[in-house]
């Protein structure tokens, strides 16, 4: 059962996973805020957060969920795991909301005084999920409610500030990022 509920979380959570890191491999351009600030002078995200890294990652999300919809079938032993196939609707939510939920960070560290990259605990590792899941209950609630049991919800809470840490300080290793975090 719990590596049922593992393999669900990871699975169902792949195309809300992968955005941010092809957002920052395909990153640059035009920031989405313009440049402008708020009336206290602070960006109101800055410069990391792109309309090409969002339309990128965005997309990739959404390539990922396809991809895993072609591996499940009857003749890959994927479905005996009770994997969910992604429709496109949640497939779209869970990508664009991984980015929306980074962006809605950006916003926060930069309205409490953090400078970009500065590391901001609980935040930085769960912006994204909280965001996509929301967006994905909203837009197919269906389909959320059915894969999104309380105890993979567990899993995806648990498993994911460690995924987190581990790809970004692997991202920093190989010098892809400027801080481990």
């Amino acid at each position: 059962m719990v590596v049922e509920t593992v393999a669900i979380a990871i699975w169902a959570m792949l195309p809300a996973y992968i955005p941010n890191n092809v957002a920052v491999l395909a990153g640059g351009g035009r920031p989405i805020d313009g440049g402008r600030t708020l009336g206290d002078g602070k960006r109101l995200l800055g410069d990391g957060k792109t309309w090409r890294g969002t339309a990128f990652g965005t997309v990739a999300g959404i390539v990922v969920a396809l991809l895993l919809n072609l591996l499940h079938g009857p003749f890959t032993g994927v479905t005996e795991l009770g994997v969910p196939a992604f429709p496109i609707h949640a497939a779209v939510a869970l990508a664009f909301g991984a980015m929306l939920g980074d962006i809605l960070a950006s916003f926060l560290k930069r309205r409490t005084g953090r400078e970009r990259g500065a590391a901001f605990p609980g935040v930085d590792q769960l912006d994204f999920v909280v965001v996509s899941l929301l967006l994905t209950l909203l837009v197919a609630t269906g389909w959320f409610l059915e894969t999104f049991t309380l105890p993979v919800l567990v899993a995806v809470f648990v498993l994911t500030p460690v995924l987190h840490v581990s790809t970004n300080a692997i991202a920093f290793a190989l010098g892809l990022k400027d801080e481990p975090w």
